[in-house]
Order: structure tokens, then sequence, then C-alpha cells
């Protein structure tokens, strides 16, 4: 690899004697790659391992080998497994549709994001490193996050499956197109309490001053971390980018920095090596805002990262650890955990921390009173994006779907379709014909929502259709109706993925049904006299 003279001299500056050691780690094509688990929805008796062996070891017929194979762990991620490509038989190899690979280069990789437990959100892609950073963000269920530049959603997803629904994450991404990627991890992912936004940082900060108990930076940065794996960041690196990084960097945490709570914590990363964007901004931080101070950092995570220093410092810069492709298994990066003085303090958003308190559901706004619309009024595109009221027919097409559909537990977690209280922790509200489960009273004016929060379903021609986002949100055990297809029965878990209709299942369903694999939700059917009606999104369709 041609690194930049600069880039060279810097590391050499940096590392002393480790720099040809760093240096021959970048002769080495990086084949290190990993997946971390959402263990919320980890089904019971089941294990990582259990479904590293069945995405990577289905049997000799399917050209797999070494069923017994043992995964190693990432050692500072609790759910992340390192894979590799050389454990499997290459003549062999097929994808989730059973064709082969068409050159012999590609017959050297079964892809486990082409398997059916990714496609059901059993697990993530992610570069190894990058788990560090929702480790050291220690989420417990409850609590108020927010990622603030979130996209593509390995980081939210992590933090969101940290909360086992319980909580609020916010996940913002100000790019609109990777925000479309960002809520679509969140949805396959099973995340239903998350609130994906397209707004930039001072608009994020205007909207939730001082509301959130964890707040993660995962900064834009000069990408020299991902050198091996990323082509387009070794070509358009400059020292001229690197400072260019850095001051925005510094933009973003001026904002972020209005978000956190008394007693909360700010987690900033980045994937370079570079000081400028790393210890020197932490350095800066420190300075700007003397109520922060650096954590501690867990000598369960210490003992397998290295630490953070300031240029031409051999010193450790507390609360701030690093990654390097030469002493651990993964690429660059760089965290630091940061604490806020205080008392850690429950707040709400309301008139007083600057966003307005909407009665959104089955109440005016404005005086209390229900909202009436015709029996046969269509949604107005005008409507699209607001929280208004539902009608009288739209909530008994949805008492209906839950008589049918939920078991008693399933039916508990959404009496806010029908009931409002100021005191109510989630809202039901209506975007267009589509119904949303906010995680919290949120007015939405003038604000770029990509994804309210856990998408219900829809209203059509006076009937309720769930969402496959309410099927990955929600557990086996609150639905009445379920096919639970076994892993010996992939062809027919392939065939519902490819919205094929499933013939031969029991009489016994009726209506509504939920499609299970391996334990894992995939999504709904509606089923009679013995035949499976496919209602898997059609964009989401594989190609068999």
């Amino acid at each position: 690899m041609n690194l930049p003279k600069e880039f060279k001299n810097r590391m050499k500056a940096l590392l002393g004697d480790e720099y040809e050691a760093f240096a021959e780690a970048f002769e080495k094509e990086s084949g290190v790659k990993g997946l971390r688990f959402s263990m919320s929805r980890l089904p019971e008796n089941k294990s990582p391992e259990d479904v590293l062996r069945s995405v990577f070891s289905t049997g000799e017929e399917n050209g797999f080998e070494n069923r017994e194979k043992e995964y190693e762990k990432i050692p500072w991620s609790t759910a992340g497994y390192y894979w590799e490509e050389a454990a499997l038989k290459p003549e062999d190899t097929t994808d989730l549709a059973g064709r082969r690979p068409e050159d012999d280069s590609e017959r050297k990789t079964v892809r486990p994001g082409k398997s059916i437990y990714h496609e059901a959100g059993a697990f993530y892609m992610q570069e190894p490193s990058a788990m560090v950073v929702a480790t050291l963000a220690d989420v417990k269920p409850g609590e108020k996050v927010l990622d603030l530049c979130a996209a593509p959603g390995g980081k939210s997803t992590a933090l969101g499956d940290a909360l086992r629904g319980e909580g609020v994450l916010v996940s913002n991404e100000i790019h609109p197109s990777r925000a479309k990627i960002l809520s679509e991890n969140i949805e396959r992912m099973g995340i239903g309490n998350a609130m994906v936004l397209n707004e930039t940082p001072e608009k994020i900060a205007a909207l939730f001053p001082e509301f959130f108990d964890c707040v993660v930076v995962d900064a834009p940065c000069s990408g020299e971390g991902m050198f091996r794996k990323e082509e387009a960041a070794l070509s358009e690196w400059s020292p001229e980018n690197v400072l260019m990084c850095s001051v925005r960097q510094r933009d973003i945490l001026k904002e972020a920095v209005k978000c956190v709570s008394p007693g909360g914590r700010l987690i900033y990363s980045t994937c370079t090596f570079a000081p400028a964007e790393d210890e020197e901004n932490i350095a800066w931080f420190l300075r700007e805002y003397p109520d922060f101070h650096p954590a501690e950092i867990p000598d369960s995570i210490k003992e397998h990262v290295s630490f953070g220093r300031l240029e031409n410092s051999m010193e450790p810069m507390a609360g701030c650890i690093r990654i390097w492709p030469h002493k651990q298994k993964g690429e660059g990066h760089f965290a630091a955990v940061l604490l806020r003085d205080g008392n850690v303090v429950s707040s709400g958003l309301d008139a007083e921390n600057g966003s307005e308190r909407i009665v959104s559901f089955g109440r005016n706004a404005e005086n209390g009173k229900e909202k009436k619309y015709g029996k046969n009024r269509k949604s107005d595109k005008k409507d699209r994006g607001k929280n208004i009221a539902l009608s009288r027919e739209q909530r008994e097409s949805f008492e209906i779907f839950a008589k049918e559909a939920l078991t008693e537990s399933g039916r508990a977690k959404f009496t806010e379709v029908n009931t409002y209280s100021p005191e109510d922790e989630k809202t039901a509200v209506l975007f267009g014909d589509n119904l949303y489960l906010e995680p919290f009273y949120f007015s939405g004016k003038g604000v770029k929502i990509e994804r309210a929060g856990l998408q219900v379903g829809t209203f059509a021609k006076n009937r309720f259709e769930p969402s496959m986002a309410l099927a990955r949100a929600l557990s086996p055990k609150d639905f009445k109706n379920v096919l639970s297809l076994s892993e010996d029965q992939k062809d027919l878990a392939t065939a519902y993925l490819s919205g094929e209709q499933l013939s031969g299942i029991s009489t016994d369903f009726k209506g509504w049904t939920l499609v299970t694999y391996d334990g894992y939700t995939l999504g709904f059917g509606k089923a009679s006299n013995g035949v499976l009606k496919n209602h898997y999104p059609k964009g989401l369709r594989i190609i068999r």
C-alpha cells in the first residue's frame, strides 16, 4: 500500500519503535470481519454460537465444513464474533437463493449477510473495532440515548439492543439517503423504541436540550483507520482534510454537548489515527467544558485495547482508548468516554425544554376534543408527516386486528392506541395512513422525521394491515397464530422471503399469522384453508 509521505512521517513520530510493525500491517489485506448479535432477539435456549454454526455449517451437502467449529469472540464486545472465509469449501458455496457464484474468486466465501438469519435481524455485520463504542456507552434499559451521526446503523442497533425495548433511542443522520438506510436497519433489527431523524446537529441540540443520559458522536473523520478496507479513504487523504475534519468535529461536539443531561455521558469516536481528530479534540473539549471529566475505562475493555495519548507524549490520556491494526484484530479506531457533573435527572419533552407536547392521537391538540372524519376519508398528502387524530372506523379496525392476531400480552403493548394520558411514556400517531407508536411525546413540527418510532401498520379500505416492523419488534408469544419454520425448513423460509405463497400449512391458522424461522420473527402472512398469502414487503423480497 502506497501510504502518503506526510501520513508516514506523522505516524513515525507518534509510534516510534512501533512504526515498522504498524507499517507492516498495511502490507496485508485485512481479512478480519465481524458480526454482532442482537441479544434481545435471541430465542430462548439458543446461543450466538448455535446461530453461527447454522449460518456457516449447515452440513456437507451445502458445502460447509466443521459444524462444531468454535467461533472467536471479539474481546471488547459482549455480542460480537469474528468470522473467517477460509473455513468454507469454495466449490460448493451458494447464496441464500441457492445460486452459485459465477467466478472462482467469489466461490471462496459464503456471505453471512445473505443468510436467512441476517434477513431476520439475528445479527449485524460490523467492523470489529467499531463495536467498542456501544460497549463503552454501557447503555441500560430505560435510558434516553442519542446517536447523533448514526448511519448506517451499526452503533445505533447495538445501542437499541442494549435498551431491550425500554427507554428512548434517537438516531440522527444528516444525509437523507443514509438516513433511509439507517431506518431500514433499525427496522430489520426489531428496534421499536427508536426515532430516526434527518437533521443537523444544531437542530437536534435545539430540540433536546440536556435530555439524554447518553450521547454518542461517531464523528465524520479522515478515515485513516480504514485505509486497508476503503480505497477512497486513502485516495482522498491529505493533511488539509485532517485539519478540516478536526474543525468539523469540534463544531459537532459543540452541539452534542448541549444534549447531555446532568450526570450523563458523552462517547466520542472516530476511525482515524490522527491525534488532531482524536486526543487533541478531547483535550480541547475538556478545556471548553469543565463540567465534564474523563471516565474510567473498565478493566474488561482496557486489557484488550491500547491507551490514547497526545502526540510526543507516552503518558496515557484518561478516558481514551485506541485499537491499532498491528496490535489488535481490527481496523484503526479511537474512542473516549466523558462524564458530565451533576445528578442524573429524568426530563420530559415539553414546552419548558424546547419541544411542545402534542396530544396527537384521538384528540385535538388544541381543545382535547376528538376529531371526526368522514367514513371514506382518504389520506391527504398535506397530512403526511403530521400528527393527526384517528377516525372511529380506524380505531375499530385496529381493535379487530388486535383481537384477531394478538395475545393478551401483545394487546397490552398498544393501550396508547385507544387511550390517552399526559403521563403516558409513549404516544400513538398517524402519518398519512401509517400508524406509529412514538417512544415519547414529540411535536415533529418543522423536523425531518425518517421514522417516527415503531411502524405498527397501515390503514387501507376499512382494515388494518400490520407491518414487518411490528413483527420484528415483538415476540412470538405476542401473537396467536405463529407458523414456526425450523432450520430444516430452510426452503420454506426462503420461499417466504421471496414473496411466494405457502401451501400445506395447518388449517388451524386463520387470518393474520406470524412467520418465524428457527425462533426469529420474519413477518406476516394471512392464512386461510391451509394456504398462507404472503405479506412480506415487496421491496425486501429476495430473487430466486
